[in-house]
This record gives C-alpha cells, sequence and structure tokens, in this order.
C-alpha cells in the first residue's frame, strides 16, 4: 500500500475556507480519479501557529503505479487549481511513503 501524503501551512485568514474547499472539492476529485482507494484529512497538532495552521492530507493507492498515473495524468491539474486559489496563502510539500 502507497500513502502519498501532502503537508499543507495555510494562511491563519484562510485555512477555515481552504479546509471547507478540501472537504467539499478538492478531495472529492482527488477521489474521483479512481487512483486512492481512501484518504484522510489531518490537523498537525504541535506545531507554531503563529503564522498559519499545518494539515496533512493523506490519500492511500493500492499499488505505487497508481499513484504514479495520478501523479503524471490527473495531478498537475488538481495541483494548479489549489496553487491559483490559495496563491501566496500557504505552502505545501510532499511525501510518498509504502506502509510495511
Amino acid at each position: 500500500m502507497i500513502v502519498y501524503n501532502v503537508t499543507v501551512k495555510v494562511d491563519l485568514d484562510t485555512y477555515e475556507e481552504w479546509i471547507d474547499w478540501m472537504k467539499k472539492t478538492h478531495i472529492p476529485e482527488v477521489m474521483n480519479t479512481g487512483m486512492f482507494e481512501s484518504y484522510r484529512l489531518c490537523r498537525i497538532l504541535g506545531q507554531d501557529e503563529s503564522d498559519g495552521i499545518t494539515f496533512s492530507a493523506q490519500y492511500v493507492a493500492k499499488t505505487l503505479e497508481n499513484y504514479h498515473q495520478y501523479v503524471h495524468v490527473h495531478g498537475p491539474a488538481l495541483q494548479k487549481e489549489h496553487s491559483e486559489k490559495y496563491e501566496g496563502k500557504f505552502v505545501a510539500f510532499r511525501t510518498v511513503m509504502e506502509v510495511l
């Protein structure tokens, strides 16, 4: 099993709207690609929140091939949509993990 993790720090004045958009729009769009079996959206605790709130969106793929197909076929447009909507309001990094 493969976990695609997107860690996002969102500005304080935007994070509530961002959560709503993630739950109602972005995550359903990612899941509709058919490349992931499940997901979790988590708030990361114990971080300095003076300049933003940090979240982890985790998507679980059955195979590495599913993840690669998402990244090459679906990911660029969905990432672009996120970047344009929240330009200058977030920082993000991505990791890929294998469940052992």
